[in-house]
């Protein structure tokens, strides 16, 4: 085993053991069944420090990587992935904070002492009708004398919705038309003007418990002001963290997904026998050659996130070729998700199709990997634009 497999498994046993899985995976039916969320798996988590796992050492946290953090949440959804899909975005709240921090920009170092003192970070960027996503806003950003802003806008899909005390968001500051500006920064919970909707009763990833978000002038303090953009495609090292951990976070625990479903249906293809071959399903060609392609499609997105993210840690410049390397990943991994739980479905036979089981609860978890953003057909234009809009010297 090379130092850094060795590494891997050493931070899986501090963080994630065996155990600890094995009871994230009863309780994931049990949440899933009730539409609930994630309580005591969070206890359990918090317990053992995971929700500092980004903290810089010099702000008294173990520092980890991006590359390290994706190995952790894909072990961690393939137990449990509604609650490693609600984790992911406290984790990427401070994982954006500490990738600032590496090139050079302190201005959310703030986030490391909150996230020390036990304050759940949520991601509160997507909204209705907002296909630009961090490239523009429909909520009102309102500056106020005092350098503070309020925001009043809705924003959907604000996983952690039950305990989550800082939003990270943004919204659009008109007040001066010929330069718009976007207004990233934080909200507190407490401030006055948010409402978190009760209504959450979708087909997967239940536990994240990922309701809409209604900010009615919520107060942007001055101190927690982020970054004011110009709309649009406008280079930033924020949006570039956000974008970066996103989307790689997000592909982490799809990969999870996928490699818990590719699990499921091997063990059920050697449960379950061919009468008419008198053998078990494993031993059957047309049943191996069902898994051996979801398995081959599967191989290359870890490969892929372990690539992305050793760069990202290693401050790689690609560039332009950022942004479709990051998507690219995250839609891959959703697609090996869909692909093997599918397969797991089929392999299980007719129980996988009862509504309690792993197999036909991972397809739905997987579903949800078609809603988050960009969508493929949003994508295709960066994609084509990258090889057929260069413009020669």
């Amino acid at each position: 085993m090379t130092d850094r497999e060795l590494r891997h498994a050493e931070l899986a046993e501090r963080y994630l053991p065996d155990a600890l899985l094995a009871r994230f995976r009863e309780r994931a039916a049990v949440v899933d069944r009730e539409n609930g969320f994630f309580d005591e798996d969070l206890g359990d988590l918090r317990e053992r420090g995971y929700l500092q796992i980004f903290v810089p050492a010099e702000f008294g946290g173990p520092g980890l990587s991006l590359h390290e953090v994706s190995r952790l949440q894909q072990r961690l959804a393939g137990a449990a992935p509604g609650t490693a899909l609600g984790i992911n975005m406290h984790l990427m709240c401070t994982g954006v904070a500490a990738a600032m921090l590496a090139r050079g920009d302190r201005s959310l170092s703030h986030v490391f002492a909150e996230a020390a003192a036990g304050e759940i970070f949520a991601f509160g960027i997507s909204e209705p009708a907002n296909d630009w996503v961090l490239q523009g806003s429909n909520t009102i950003a309102d500056p106020q004398p005092d350098g503070s802003y309020r925001l009043s806008g809705t924003k959907i899909f604000t996983s952690l919705s039950p305990v989550w005390t800082r939003l990270i968001t943004h919204g659009l500051d008109a007040s001066e038309p010929s330069d718009p500006q976007l207004v990233f920064g934080f909200v507190e919970r407490t401030s006055p003007g948010i409402t978190v909707s009760d209504h959450w009763d979708v087909l997967g990833m239940r536990a994240s418990q990922s309701r809409s978000t209604r900010l009615e002038g919520a107060v942007m303090r001055a101190d927690r002001v982020a970054r004011r953009i110009a709309p649009g495609r406008t280079p930033d090292l924020l949006t570039f963290a956000i974008t970066s951990n996103f989307q790689l976070l997000v592909a982490s625990v799809y990969a999870g997904v996928a490699r818990r479903a590719l699990d499921v249906a091997s063990e059920a293809l050697h449960r379950r026998r061919s009468a008419s071959r008198d053998a078990p399903l494993a031993d059957v060609p047309e049943w191996r050659t069902r898994l051996a392609d979801a398995y081959r499609d599967f191989l290359s997105v870890p490969a892929q996130l372990d690539a992305y993210t050793r760069d990202f840690d290693e401050l790689v410049d690609h560039g332009a070729g950022w942004p479709p390397r990051l998507v690219a990943a995250r839609i891959a991994a959703g697609e090996a998700a869909r692909r093997a739980a599918e397969t797991a479905l089929a392999c299980s036979g007719g129980a996988g199709f009862d509504s309690g089981s792993e197999a036909g609860r991972l397809l739905r978890d997987a579903t949800a990997g078609l809603f988050h953003p960009p969508s493929t057909d949003a994508s295709r234009p960066m994609f084509a634009a990258a090889l057929l809009d260069q413009v020669s010297a």
